[in-house]
């Protein structure tokens, strides 16, 4: 591996655990998640713990800087992504949330929360809409269109879910139609796209507005399909994503990344730069 220390990474999934949202996983099959606020924990081993509320920013902070993240996507919800981002604005980036069932409050919130927090994206998590909402539905289309106006980039959760709740609304191939009916959307696949990784890298090659990111993975189970296309024609199109502090600890996945076979022209374009072309930072 050659991970330069000039690189100053950026991490498109990062934040803090002060939101507790696990409003869509019905009680029946919700995990005893013991006091932690994420609804995947079954997934995970060694899951970072809850800090008091005054330390969360501050923790995060120094993660980033024991693994080298200069930058950091943070999604919208609850204070401390807005009190970071204001006290911070040089570290942690701001990704707008939405539910797409309120069709016109989502467009309106990604448009307001543009104006007046300079947000750098949208995250949508289908088969987290109450009721859940397929990529590729009509009430997902004004939303891709309030990204193309704004030149928003979309993270959208993509393939079998974490939390136990169906997951045929996030299938890898709903997004063939969505990348032809708006060519200038430059979306994201989020979380993996299990378990067609391979049908996720052919309509990359397909589409040039289509990417990748390798969020809530730690770097030893990067899909291969995944590491093969990033090697060979799409290094532009892999954007690292870690899971801090909801799953993974920053230390961990630094640690991993000794192990992935990515070629040296896939890490700076992996770490940074295409993320940063993506959110024009």
């Amino acid at each position: 591996m050659v991970l330069s220390n000039n690189i100053s990474v950026i991490d498109t999934m990062i934040g803090f655990k002060d939101v507790k949202s696990d409003h869509y996983v019905p009680p029946s099959v919700r995990e005893d998640d013991q006091g932690e606020q994420h609804v995947a924990d079954y997934m995970f081993k060694d899951i970072p713990k809850n800090d008091q509320q005054g330390s969360a920013i501050q923790r995060t902070l120094e993660a980033m800087d024991a693994n080298g993240v200069g930058m950091g996507l943070v999604t919208l919800m609850g204070d401390h992504a807005l009190n970071a981002a204001r006290d911070y604005p040089e570290r942690f980036i701001l990704c707008s949330y939405v539910d797409v069932n309120d069709v016109m409050g989502a467009v309106h919130k990604i448009r307001s929360e543009h104006a007046e927090h300079a947000t750098k994206a949208v995250s949508v998590f289908p088969a987290g809409n109450f009721p859940e909402v397929a990529i590729d539905d009509a009430k997902m289309y004004p939303v891709y269109a309030a990204c193309v106006d704004l030149d928003l980039p979309i993270f959208i959760n993509t393939g079998v879910p974490g939390p136990r709740v169906p997951g045929k609304s996030q299938h890898v191939s709903l997004f063939d139609i969505v990348c032809y009916d708006f060519p200038d959307l430059k979306v994201v696949m989020r979380h993996g796209g299990e378990p067609d990784e391979s049908l996720a890298v052919k309509l990359m090659l397909k589409w040039p507005n289509l990417f990748y990111s390798t969020s809530a993975f730690s770097p030893k189970h990067y899909p291969e399909a995944i590491i093969e296309y990033a090697n060979s024609r799409g290094a532009e199109k892999i954007i690292y994503g870690g899971y801090f502090p909801f799953a993974l600890e920053l230390d961990r996945i630094f640690e991993e990344f000794s192990a992935v076979p990515f070629r040296d022209h896939v890490w700076e374009p992996f770490l940074r730069t295409n993320a940063a072309n993506l959110l024009k930072v």
